[in-house]
């Protein structure tokens, strides 16, 4: 079977965590994590960049940071994983759900104006598939309305709009580094800020409450609890493990393209003849090569498109299951007008296997989807 996702290894890993041990430190923020977070300051140009265990963490903090009161009202996607709208739920806050774009699949910024309220505290966008929001038009929403802006960039690594690396654009922005994504560390993930009106308050969030790295770096002859926080940094073994995926960042974003240029071009021919749609990548967008997906005619097409690739050993799966229908969607949020997009492409989706070392098997995927779509 040719699974859907393999964690890929540069080779440099395991000798990056037994440097951690030998260093004597195996906690968090260490040598590391350091490293981390320079190359994160230099690649994202972010003011102030810190890894936490989990992009649900960063989103978490940027729960905390934008001191989100029940009641309050992010405006979000529902087509997106959980952790966006749980974020802000756990803080009591109402996720509003609003339709995505026909074409990329992100929050249709069109929409977003109309579901401002009185109570409605961000805008909090999600760049899928790696391929940037209109981001423009978004933070220009949001000016006009004193509104502040969240980029969920957990799939958006090396991606940029306009230049601007994603997660950079908004005034926070989380990038996610699980095992599913293009550079990864097991489980792990990042908290950018795009200017220094957050920084000093996230790095005291991510320590407990406490100003432990002020006086690490000198500046109070004692920490203590200064603000409400929690436990968001990883240990230096994940940190360690992520320094060395870093260093070949260029390496597999290069490498991840040239596999889904080859599925684009083979797609063509189905795109032509309307058996599927391909992903469409705005002129302003350069994206990183996350997934490659494929929106056939209806569910039926794509249950059976996924069951033939299975029989034919090749691992394809399915995205979300909208946040506005599910059990505590329903709950908690409302759906801001019709769903209609959201509804349809998700279940028409389906996600092609997608990883560093799959090069040699391309081929073998397109041949087995070729018999797939020969039969719908």
């Amino acid at each position: 079977m040719i699974p859907f996702n393999k964690p890929y290894m540069t080779g440099r890993e395991l000798s990056h965590i037994a440097q951690a041990h030998a260093n004597g430190h195996l906690s968090g923020d260490g040598p590391y994590t350091k490293q981390c977070h320079k190359w994160l300051r230099e690649n994202t140009r972010a003011s102030a960049a810190l890894l936490t265990h989990s992009c649900t963490a960063a989103l978490e903090m940027s729960a905390l940071l934008l001191d989100l009161q029940p009641g309050d009202e992010v405006i979000l996607p529902s087509y997106t994983f959980v952790s966006t709208a749980n974020a802000f739920a756990l803080r009591g806050a109402v996720p509003v759900f609003v339709d995505i774009r026909e074409d990329t699949l992100n929050i249709d910024e069109r929409l977003v104006e109309s579901a401002i309220t009185p109570r409605t505290k961000a805008i909090c966008v999600v760049h899928y598939a790696g391929v940037a929001c209109e981001m423009d038009l978004i933070l220009d929403i949001a000016a006009r309305h004193g509104l502040k802006v969240v980029e969920d960039a957990a799939q958006g690594i090396m991606s940029t709009y306009k230049g601007k690396p994603l997660g950079t654009i908004g005034d926070l922005g989380t990038l996610s580094f699980h095992e599913t994504k293009n550079i990864i560390a097991g489980e792990a993930g990042a908290l950018l800020c795009r200017d220094n009106d957050f920084a000093e308050r996230a790095e005291i969030i991510r320590e407990k409450g406490t100003n432990r790295s002020r006086f690490f770096r000198g500046q109070v002859d004692k920490y203590t609890w200064v603000d409400i926080g929690s436990s968001y940094l990883p240990g230096e073994i994940t940190a360690a493990f992520l320094a060395a995926q870093m260093e070949a960042a260029g390496e597999i974003t290069r490498r991840r393209l040239d596999i889904w240029n080859r599925y684009h071009a083979w797609a063509e021919r189905y795109e032509d003849r309307s058996i599927v749609r391909r992903p469409i990548i705005p002129e302003a967008c350069e994206h990183n090569a996350h997934m490659y997906y494929l929106l056939l005619p209806d569910q039926q097409a794509r249950a059976r498109f996924i069951a033939g690739m299975r029989e034919a050993g090749v691992q394809t799966v399915f995205h979300y299951v909208p946040l506005h229908s599910a059990p505590e969607g329903l709950r908690i949020g409302h759906a801001h007008g019709t769903m209609t997009v959201t509804d349809s492409h998700s279940e028409r989706l389906v996600r092609l296997p997608l990883w560093v070392g799959l090069e040699d098997q391309v081929d073998v995927v397109m041949n087995a989807a070729d018999e797939v779509l020969a039969g719908l």
